[in-house]
């Protein structure tokens, strides 16, 4: 079983800077790609940002040149550094990641998501 655990989303002005963080435990022998996701009232689910093993990045253009997205690969934790946040920001972020088990090979797994609110 692989559990995610996200922490660090919260409440924050317009102008602000936030950093979530999700660690993957468990049964999990790799990990492939991690990445953020977000889902507003009303829209989709979305992807915020992505990062390969290899450090490669993508974003979306919506928060290009504000958030970042790494990774420390030993202890199977994602970050998204997110500054100069903006009220249209303001969602439900889910951690995703790829991860191989034992017993599943590899599959898609999420975290149970973290309100991040930014208020004008």
């Amino acid at each position: 079983q692989v559990q995610l655990v996200e922490s660090g989303g919260g409440l924050v002005q317009a102008g602000g800077s936030l950093r979530l963080s999700c660690a993957a435990s468990g049964s999990i022998l790799g990990v492939g790609l991690m990445g953020w996701y977000r889902q507003a009232p009303g829209n989709q689910r979305e992807l915020v940002a992505s990062v390969e093993n290899s450090g490669n990045t993508n974003y979306a253009d919506s928060v290009k040149d504000r958030f970042t997205i790494s990774r420390d690969n030993a202890k199977n934790i994602v970050h998204l550094q997110m500054n100069s946040l903006k009220t249209e920001d303001t969602a439900v972020y889910y951690c995703h990641i790829r991860g191989f088990t034992y017993e599943s090979g590899w599959s898609p797994y999420w975290g149970q998501g973290t309100q991040v609110t930014v208020s004008s």
